[in-house]
């Protein structure tokens, strides 16, 4: 890829991040009252493709009607939604899967059941959002043919309000479904999965997050606990597409394993990864309106998750809706803070790994760690919240009890060599680790409630109690570890570190190797609305100007660990980013064809990592820049300016760090 496409892909993905804070006014505008229904509304799992296809036409009969969506399972709160059903068929979401083999002329007929005038997009010659759309009034049946000619993952949609398709936030956000087009001669759909992500946002003024009741999450029109359970075998392989129409990006991650990203799509054009284009990653985001498709093959039995990494996409309503109340207004059962239970919600696919054969364990003595978790309550009881820490046993901060310093410590573990981390809870509720991004066995991954298997599952750890988990890094390379208890409160006010795993033999140099870690000041109360908080870079608003030395070449492991937002990152000569090499990607080495020289700016969503060499060439003054990406904008409320830290590049020994 040439820079200035490198240059102009950035952009892209700066604006579409971006996009969900210029829409946030749309989410909280009153809708009209859709006809009322009670009809219900089945979950899709996209297995069963629709329509008749004969002599290479598929011919696809569709109805638009109003039902009662259960995205919390069959006794959960009704939302009252158009979806799609086939022609005298249940009511689906998403609507009817669309799968064909390349070069299939495709006939759709939507008739229009809802009492207002429905446009469609997605079904035209020219497909995506952008793309051609169709009109269809009240009672009135249109038509649209196309050819599909290209592999990929698509998808349909449609809308009865006047925002955009990415504003819709309530009655008419239902209206999905996915196409997928097979490469020819394949034989008939492959055994792969289709996943649809859609939303209900709406806002509640009473409550300081925002969060209405009614909003939710959804995978193929479920929401956690009630999403679907994926049960394969160690050692199976799997073949996974995404799609999303919701307005918030989504980095979605995965427990335990790697997955390869095999293809990246917009719904109008789908790129297919050559080989040497692909790449490993255990978080990859998806922005509005994109698709991905990802292969992988889980290495250890048990129960795994793959989930959305922005804390509040994977944490009930119930909570959010008592995020910055006084203590004394909370209810206390569910008040983070007095939670006894881990609870997850919405965009969490649960997958149970039966095992194949013996499990191989290392034989080798573990090196033993210690771990304390430590909180300070909320003196101020505005709902503020307790902050949090991990300190190491035996440090400084160990035998101080009220340091609280963040981030946690960076542990530093050797390829091959396990560990024993005993991690000790003096806070003041429930805690868990989670080990990102490194590949164990489930026990250990650190969800309570759901890591292990059978009768053996991975408790919470209780207030005044403590948890040995053991592991063994397989690869050299950039993770974290962070809470997986209370999320969005845990991990934005302190739970979360650094982990850097060398190869054996080999030691880290602080002067050359750089961790980057970017966290929050504190729990953002309205994700939408704000007041936004300022993010951290290693734990500091104002860092410390940063030295290096002419003709050195630095690795820069770059970490987002904030708990809701993306960030914008760039080392820039003046206005413009200097060059850097980017070598890894989720603490995996990328391909060689991939490591090449490109711009040193870069949108870090949340839950990502990225590994990065420079080597300045002359001797001068660079600028790290960081901060919310730009053109996130929320009408009426002042989104915190990037933080800029100056680089000092000197000559020889000038430039060592002190």
């Amino acid at each position: 890829m040439t820079k200035r496409l490198c240059i102009i892909s950035i952009l892209v993905l700066l604006w579409a991040d971006a996009a969900f804070g210029q829409l946030a006014g749309s989410l909280t505008a009153p809708a009209p009252a859709m006809q009322a229904s009670s009809e219900r509304i089945a979950p899709n799992d996209n297995r069963r493709p629709a329509g008749v296809l004969a002599n290479e036409v598929l011919t696809v009969n569709l109805e638009a009607r109003s039902g009662l969506w259960y995205p919390d399972g069959p006794d959960g709160l009704a939302r009252n939604v158009a979806a799609f059903a086939e022609a005298g068929g249940p009511l689906q979401d998403p609507g009817p899967l669309i799968r064909v083999p390349a070069g299939t002329e495709v006939r759709v007929t939507v008739r229009n059941a809802l009492d207002e005038v429905l446009t469609m997009f997605g079904l035209g010659v020219t497909r995506g959002v952008a793309g051609d759309s169709v009109r269809i009034e009240p009672g009135a049946t249109r038509e649209m043919r196309l050819t599909l000619a290209e592999p990929g993952t698509y998808y349909y949609t449609g809308k009865t309000t006047p925002v955009t398709v990415f504003a819709r936030r309530g009655r008419d956000s239902q209206l999905n479904g996915a196409i997928v087009v097979d490469p020819p001669g394949t034989g008939g759909p492959a055994r792969d999965r289709v996943f649809v992500i859609s939303a209900v946002l709406e806002a509640d003024t009473s409550v300081p997050s925002g969060a209405a009741l009614g909003n939710v999450l959804a995978i193929n029109g479920l929401s956690w606990p009630h999403t679907e359970r994926i049960h394969v075998t160690q050692g199976d392989s799997l073949y996974w597409r995404w799609v999303t129409v919701t307005p918030p990006p989504h980095p979605m991650h995965l427990h335990g394993s790697y997955f390869r990203v095999d293809a990246r799509g917009d719904g109008a054009r789908d790129t297919i990864y050559a080989r040497d284009a692909r790449r490993l990653a255990v978080t990859e985001v998806l922005r509005q309106g994109q698709t991905m498709e990802i292969a992988w093959s889980p290495q250890h039995p048990g129960n795994w998750i793959f989930h959305c990494h922005i804390a509040a996409h994977m944490t009930p309503v119930s909570v959010l809706r008592q995020i910055g109340m006084p203590a004394a207004s909370r209810v206390a059962h569910n008040a983070p803070g007095t939670m006894e239970e881990h609870a997850m919600a919405r965009l969490v696919l649960g997958i149970q790994v039966e095992p194949r054969g013996e499990v191989a364990r290392s034989t080798r003595e573990p090196r033993r760690i210690r771990l304390v978790v430590r909180s300070r309550a909320d003196a101020t009881g505005l709902g503020e919240g307790p902050r949090y820490a991990y300190v190491l046993g035996s440090s400084p901060e160990d035998a101080d009890s009220a340091a609280l310093r963040v981030p946690g410590p960076t542990l530093v573990l050797e390829k091959d060599q396990p560990v024993a981390i005993t991690i000790v809870n003096r806070s003041h509720e429930p805690a868990a680790v989670h080990w990102h991004g490194i590949e164990l066995e489930s026990f250990p991954d650190g969800v309570p409630g759901w890591s292990g298997a059978g009768a053996s599952i991975l408790p919470a750890i209780a207030v005044g109690d403590s948890l040995t988990v053991r592991f063994t890094p397989p690869r050299a390379g950039t993770f974290m570890y962070h809470s997986h208890f209370n999320e969005h409160q845990q991990i934005a006010q302190g739970l979360y570190g650094a982990i850097v795993v060398l190869e054996p033999g080999r030691r880290l140099d602080p002067e050359t190797d750089r961790v980057w870690l970017f966290s929050d000041e504190r729990e953002t109360v309205n994700t939408v609305r704000g007041p936004f908080a300022r993010p951290l870079l290693n734990g500091t608003l104002e860092p410390e100007p940063l030295q290096l030395r002419v003709g050195v070449t630095y690795r820069f492991r770059l970490i987002n660990i904030r708990s809701d937002y993306s960030v914008a990152a760039a080392l820039l000569d003046g206005d413009r980013p200097v060059e850097w090499r980017h070598v890894a990607k989720d603490g995996a080495d990328l391909p060689a064809a991939q490591v090449t020289l490109r711009p040193a700016q870069l949108l870090l969503s949340v839950g990502e990592i990225y590994d990065f060499e420079f080597t300045p060439r002359t001797v001068g003054e660079l600028t790290l820049q960081f901060g919310y990406p730009p053109g996130f904008r929320v009408a009426g409320v002042s989104v915190p300016a990037p933080t800029r830290v100056a680089v000092h590049v000197r000559a020889g020994d000038e430039g060592k760090r002190n």
